[in-house]
C-alpha cells in the first residue's frame, strides 16, 4: 500500500502506464476525523466508497450461473 500525506487542495494522480490520467483525487476539506475527497474520472471509469463496491461485487459474483458439475460416468454391466 504506498501512503501519501496531502494537504487540503493537494492532489494525487493515478495514471495507467502510458502516462494517461485515470483518476485524480484532490483533498477537499479535512475537518475532525473526517476527510472530503473529489474523484475526477473519465466516464467510463467507475468509482465507488469500497462498502458499496463490496456490495456490487458480491450481486455479480451471484449472478454468474454455477456450472453443473459433470455427473460420474457409470457403467452398466452387460446381462444376458
Amino acid at each position: 500500500m504506498l501512503v501519501l500525506s496531502r494537504k487540503s487542495k493537494e492532489s494525487v494522480v493515478i495514471a495507467a502506464d502510458d502516462f494517461q490520467e485515470l483518476v485524480r483525487i484532490t483533498v477537499l476539506e479535512v475537518r475532525g476525523g473526517t476527510v472530503k475527497l473529489g474523484f475526477a474520472a473519465d466516464d467510463d471509469v467507475a468509482v465507488y466508497r469500497e462498502e458499496v463496491w463490496e456490495q456490487v461485487r458480491a450481486e455479480n459474483q451471484a449472478a454468474i450461473p454455477t456450472p453443473v458439475a459433470e455427473r460420474p460416468k457409470y457403467r452398466v454391466p452387460y446381462i444376458d
